[in-house]
């Protein structure tokens, strides 16, 4: 393959939904507070264990405002973070060691080969068909050199459920409704009183096969939370230095266990291109 760089108006083909909802400014604040910051300090606990060591050049594609990007780039890697939310490139582009710009994971900016590492850790849930998370993969395979690492985040399917339940929302007729219904086709439609914008909730077992047909190999799956984010003392022991480490240490242990895994709010899965 040539290599080529792709560029393309972000926005295009990005739903206006998801634009509005992120360009509220709400996401930078998100992972750093309350029992949110189980899912920022497992991400973090489970790609410090497989990226390689740095530096690394990385592609962190529809990287929000620098999360992730942030850490990454104080560990010593070469990142660049591509996101279609014009507020998401000017927040990430404030960061040290951050190259940000704007781009849209099915259609990447960057040149065949030319990373170590692909992250998507947000693309994939907003991406409700199919044919466009494949697309996604595809493009990081391009943009990864060969033997190079493709990490990607879902939301479980039954994720939905559980938070409502863990609120006592599910009691309320609308939102069970909304809900019983994600669970048998995995949408989200922020029109039908959704509490995020548009989004799919996927099996465990869809991200490998996604994975298989854009020819990336799977190594591994990690479910992020375990049922420890659905405990009514989460937030008490995440703020408690030693009680923090024990829920680290116990989300680890059950990470990849195979029947547990939809247990999990959110679930990484790591592959390699082959060649």
């Amino acid at each position: 393959m040539t290599e080529t760089t792709r560029a393309q108006d972000p926005a295009v083909g990005v739903r206006e939904e998801i634009l509005a909802y992120y360009a509220q400014g709400k996401e930078d604040g998100r992972l750093r507070q309350g029992s949110e910051r189980l899912e920022f300090w497992r991400t973090q606990d489970v790609l410090r264990r497989l990226l390689p060591t740095a530096p690394a050049k990385l592609l962190d594609v529809g990287g929000g405002s620098g999360i992730h990007a942030e850490w990454l780039a104080r560990d010593g890697h070469e990142v660049q973070l591509i996101d279609p939310v014009p507020l998401h490139v000017e927040q990430a582009g404030r960061l040290p060691g951050v190259d940000a710009r704007a781009g849209d994971a099915r259609e990447l900016p960057a040149e065949d080969a030319s990373y170590d590492v692909v992250l998507l850790l947000g693309p994939l849930y907003h991406l409700p068909e199919r044919a466009d998370r494949v697309r996604a993969l595809s493009e990081a395979r391009r943009v990864v050199r060969p033997g190079g690492l493709v990490v990607a985040a879902t939301i479980n399917r039954f994720a939905g459920l559980h938070d409502l339940l863990k609120h006592e929302l599910y009691f309320t007729a609308p939102h069970r409704a909304r809900v019983d219904r994600e669970t048998e086709e995995g949408r989200h439609d922020y029109q039908d009183g959704g509490l995020f914008t548009t989004a799919y909730f996927a099996q465990p077992h869809e991200a490998p096969e996604e994975f298989t047909d854009a020819a990336l190999t799977v190594e591994g799956q990690y479910g992020l939370e375990g049922a420890a984010w659905l405990m009514g003392g989460i937030e008490d022991w995440l703020d408690d230095p030693d009680r923090r480490e024990a829920v680290l240490a116990a989300t680890r242990r059950i990470e990849s266990e195979s029947t547990l895994l939809g247990t999990s709010g959110h679930l990484l899965t790591a592959g390699r291109r082959r060649t």
